[in-house]
């Protein structure tokens, strides 16, 4: 009997304390709209005002007795007034979110539409207020999706834009002379940035008749209406196994062509089939350096030393930046071994380890409205690591020819 009371107790205890943590929970999230540190923006979804997340949305998650018991951070893609997300994918990418064509589409308006790339930008004059009137700003303007009016970024007086279609239906040119598809579109924070991929129809093997790794060809294009960036082709390699964007500059070989939005911008941008057409100088440039990579052994104390080249530690440096350090040794050491079990002791290795050390394990702070996993899949779409990654693998290329 004693022990049933006590179990009796045990759960009442914890159920009491289950209810006290629930009301603590609300009381504390009406506090911060009370503070003015977040606001509703419709029923139960909310923006944040202040601090390092302002700007950033997210959806509050309520149970049975209306209590809240969970907050859903923003996926970071655009998404439509019907509540869909500006996102057209070939396969169940982006975390099963987007508007999904089993095996793809080759209708460059199906694309458009189900990415969310349908719509156009203009330019208005910037406008201030001095002394009671509205003045206009005569070397600065705002750039406006004509769809919704939503501002994206401020310009100056040259700047034109370059519409979606305008910017990716060269592309479709590719899509009908080869057998491939649109792999991926998408709209990223409210149309500031969309992207397009393709998928090419040939594959690369690195060493054909030792690991036979396989790499997958893509091309992204990006378009940037916030007037902070460039439209841009870029070539991507892509390894499946383990999902790192293997993206970085090997010897005399184009990966990027960009073009900035000016009056000339359209007829230059027919001149991206180069870039397309170059892309196959790329890939067997690429395909013979990982070979090479693949068919040099590498000690552990050879690649800590490549580690220590990419991220320097100072001999004065502050403790957190050592302990830093130590996490970063830490984790690539790990997949280093992960890697090696698959592929050897090689260079090949040690780069599959960092350029999926930067892809998936790198500390990164989302951008405002962005879950951490589409932050990283942007960045890795954008390129943000591919000047490290260029760096690893040079310096590891070094070592082949010892």
């Amino acid at each position: 009997m004693s022990i049933t009371t006590d179990v009796n107790t045990a759960f009442a205890a914890e159920k009491t304390r289950q209810i006290e943590a629930a009301r603590s929970r609300e009381q504390a999230f009406r506090a911060r709209i009370d503070r003015g540190e977040i606001r509703m923006i419709s029923p139960d979804r909310y923006e944040v005002l202040t601090g390092w997340d302002r700007g950033e949305t997210f959806t509050v998650s309520r149970n049975a007795q209306g209590e809240i018991d969970g907050i859903i951070a923003a996926h970071g893609l655009d998404e439509r007034a019907d509540g869909t997300i500006a996102l057209y994918a070939s396969s169940p990418a982006w975390h099963g979110l987007g508007q999904i064509i089993p095996g793809g589409t080759t209708d460059i308006d199906e694309v458009l539409t189900k990415g969310g790339l349908d719509f156009t930008v203009t330019t208005v004059p910037a406008l201030y207020r001095w002394g009671g009137e509205l003045r206009e700003h005569p070397d600065q303007f705002h750039t406006v999706r004509e769809d919704t009016g939503a501002p994206l970024g401020v310009v100056g007086r040259r700047y034109q834009p370059i519409q979606n279609r305008t910017g990716f239906e060269f592309l479709q040119e590719l899509v009908g002379r080869y057998d491939v598809v649109w792999e991926s579109a998408g709209v990223i924070r409210g149309g500031r940035r969309v992207f397009i991929s393709i998928r090419l129809p040939q594959t690369v093997t690195v060493d054909a008749d030792g690991i036979n790794d396989l790499i997958v060809p893509y091309v992204a294009v990006m378009n940037d209406h916030s007037g902070n960036g460039q439209f841009a082709c870029v070539v991507t390699p892509w390894r499946p196994v383990c999902a790192n964007t293997e993206r970085f500059a090997v010897r005399d070989a184009v990966t990027r062509w960009a073009v900035r939005h000016t009056a000339g911008a359209t007829d230059q941008i027919k001149e991206a089939r180069r870039t397309l057409g170059l892309s196959v100088n790329y890939f067997d440039r690429f395909a013979a350096e990982e070979t090479a990579l693949a068919r040099t052994d590498l000690a552990v104390a050879d690649f800590h030393q490549v580690i220590a080249d990419l991220w320097p530690l100072d001999d004065d440096a502050t403790d957190t930046k050592k302990t830093n350090f130590a996490a970063r040794l830490d984790a690539l050491d790990d997949t280093f071994r992960t890697e090696a079990e698959r592929v050897g002791r090689t260079a090949y290795a040690a780069e599959r380890a960092i350029t999926g050390y930067l892809d998936h394990l790198a500390p990164r702070r989302p951008a405002r409205s962005m879950t951490e996993e589409i932050a990283r899949a942007t960045a890795a779409l954008e390129g943000a690591d591919d000047d490290i990654k260029t760096k690893a693998h040079r310096r590891l290329l070094l070592l082949t020819r010892a």
